[in-house]
């Protein structure tokens, strides 16, 4: 068995009286996907902020292949290869789709430069969609187009671990079709994930694994079928004793998403 590429130990981060992230610990093998799901307010961008470096531990390990992550700056931790997506889009929306893709070519632990760097523009913008609208300002980009973009930019960094923050929320059917075969394409060419969402049949449809957190504790790690249908984890966001027979099976590929975001809410999802 290969070794983890992501080992997370003991994960401990406190705002105040709150604990946002208790102990967490988890691995994430090379290629794999994972879900990172939970009701809203236990943890899970938190514990993202952790991983690329937005917010410093108070105390455990993040373990990148060789590299300790825990206290590097978030530049340093892009040049290991970690790359994300946020919660909340966040394109520079005053520079043209071209030159977005360009600020993360700059972070590139190779570096990219003049016609090179063109042609890899080009090349990402087309991945995720956006192809012939390289001059277009981000800011005239409907709202899955930037985030959209937004994934080209990480991509521009040739990440090792990919970390996607809701990035399928909020999409109609068609849409959320479509951001599915994307990053089901990301990881039938091996790319590491992690993925924070709520949007049910994406998790079924591209996570094997699920991470569940709650109150910012890990309350079951293991496959997405069988968690999800965990006593404990059905409890942690319906916040009440369901039956597992009752609830529906998992939605084929294609169908009309269901969205598991029940629990109580917080300002640290």
């Amino acid at each position: 068995m290969s070794a983890p590429l992501l080992k997370v130990a003991g994960l401990t981060k406190a705002f105040g009286g709150l604990v946002a992230v208790d102990k967490l610990s988890f691995e994430v093998a090379p290629g794999e996907v994972i879900g990172l799901v939970g009701p809203n307010g236990s943890g899970k961008t938190t514990a993202m902020n952790l991983i690329s470096g937005a917010l410093r531990a108070d105390r455990g390990s993040i373990r990148l292949g060789e590299a300790e992550l825990v206290g590097l700056r978030p530049d340093r931790i892009v040049r290991h290869g970690v790359a994300r997506t946020f919660q909340l889009v966040r394109v520079l929306g005053s520079l043209s789709c071209a030159d977005n893709v360009a600020a993360g070519l700059a972070f590139h632990p190779g570096g990219a430069f003049g016609a090179g760097a063109r042609e890899r523009i080009h090349a990402l913008l087309a991945r995720v969609g956006l192809g012939g609208r390289e001059e277009l300002p981000a800011g005239e980009l409907t709202y899955i187009d930037q985030k959209r973009l937004e994934l080209a930019r990480a991509l521009a960094l040739s990440p090792r671990l990919l970390l996607l923050d809701e990035w399928l929320a909020g999409l109609n059917p068609t849409e959320l079709r479509e951001g599915i075969a994307l990053i089901r394409s990301l990881r039938d060419e091996g790319l590491t994930m992690i993925l924070v969402e709520h949007v049910m049949e994406a998790v079924h449809a591209l996570c094997n694994r699920c991470v569940v957190m709650n109150a910012g504790v890990l309350l079951a790690d293991g496959p997405t079928a069988e968690v999800l249908r965990n006593p404990e984890v059905v409890r942690a966001y319906l916040g009440e004793d369901v039956e597992t027979d009752d609830l529906p099976p998992p939605p084929p590929p294609g169908e009309a998403a269901t969205q598991l975001n029940l629990g109580a809410g917080g300002q640290h999802a």
